[in-house]
């Protein structure tokens, strides 16, 4: 599969709002992810995935809109969410499902599985599993691409629960301070594992906590994709022209609960199914038909080679091996460093 990185919408129009390459790229993109969810979601029920295992079905806008809105020269960082990131970034699929199965071929060697996803080639920073860990880490690759003097940014997205943490305050008032280059995503989905925001914050329109450090911010509809795009297009501009950060509110939803684990008894049947409604894969797919931008019968096609993706990488996750227990001692310090470490 291309990197849809390397689509980014061009100003000639179709019968849509975008260019037919801008929305074939997103439909490809948003399917694939919706699909591989899908599929980790029903081995995860057969074990062949264990530990965590969070799934992004619902939130697939989130990322493919904003990956057509940058370059490829931006890095992104993620929270524990984190396997429709490096798919929209180009990564190998077959790589993403070995790292889920903990085998050596994985993004990460297998040593991450669902949680620490990593890959510096699409320049893909994690994965990370502590709650609003990232963000200072996100802080800090800004940080670096205003010191080496590129326009360059970061994007670094979380959960509505992790801007309850003291480290989501003290990032934003340090790149306001020194103007960094990051776009901050809070994904609000509604839920911090199974308590909603109105029962942890005074504050429910959590872009407003931009406010308190003069960070300009927005709400985003983001079961749509293009308004996703456009959102992270006006962000990118900002930042870009070294006027800081950006706060970006995505109001997105996930169908599945928290993780495998959650039976997501704390939402009605109503609620879920109003977002359904609004599913984000299904409206880029009846844009694509109801304005002619593209046949039935190319969009057959894409479902076909998507499953076809997702079929070959579960296959090449079954025949990769397990790491040899060696590993286990391996990417932790530098040896020439740390002489006293062996293995």
């Amino acid at each position: 599969m291309a990197s849809v990185k390397e689509k980014a919408p061009v100003k000639k129009r179709t019968k849509g709002k975008y260019s037919k390459e801008t929305y074939m790229t997103w439909y490809e993109s948003m399917y694939l992810m919706r699909k591989f969810e899908e599929k980790a979601g029903q081995l995860y029920g057969q074990q062949k995935i264990r530990g965590f295992c969070h799934l992004y079905i619902g939130q697939e806008a989130c990322v493919a809109g904003a990956v057509s809105a940058l370059t490829k020269e931006d890095s992104w960082i993620t929270a524990y969410r984190d396997h429709a990131h490096p798919l929209a970034l180009g990564t190998d699929p077959k790589k993403i499902m070995a790292e889920l199965y903990g085998k050596e071929t994985g993004v990460s060697k297998g040593k991450g599985g669902s949680m620490h996803m990593f890959d510096k080639e699409v320049n893909f920073f994690g994965g990370h599993g502590i709650v609003g860990g990232q963000i200072p880490l996100g802080t800090g690759i800004g940080f670096a691409e205003k010191y080496k003097g590129t326009k360059n940014l970061c994007i670094c997205y979380m959960g509505d629960g992790a801007v309850r943490q003291g480290a989501f305050h003290e990032a934003l008032n340090m790149a306001m301070h020194f103007k960094l280059p990051v776009i901050y995503v809070i994904e609000n989905n509604g839920y911090a594992m199974g308590t909603s925001v109105s029962r942890t914050s005074n504050v429910t329109e959590l872009y407003k906590l931009g406010e308190g450090y003069d960070i300009p911010a927005a709400p985003v509809d983001a079961m749509n994709v293009e308004n996703v795009h456009e959102a992270v297009a006006k962000a990118a501009k900002h930042v870009r022209a070294g006027k800081g950060p950006y706060l970006l509110e995505f109001r997105t939803y996930r169908y599945k609960g928290h993780s495998m684990s959650d039976p997501a008894k704390y939402r009605t049947k109503k609620e879920v199914e109003t977002y359904k409604a609004k599913d984000p894969v299904e409206q880029v797919r009846t844009t694509i038909l109801k304005e002619g931008i593209a046949t039935q019968k190319e969009i057959d096609a894409i479902d076909s080679k998507v499953r076809d993706i997702v079929a070959e990488s579960v296959k090449f996750a079954e025949d990769s091996k397990f790491p040899d227990p060696s590993e286990a001692f391996m990417d932790v310090y530098k040896q020439e460093n740390y002489p006293f470490v062996t293995g």
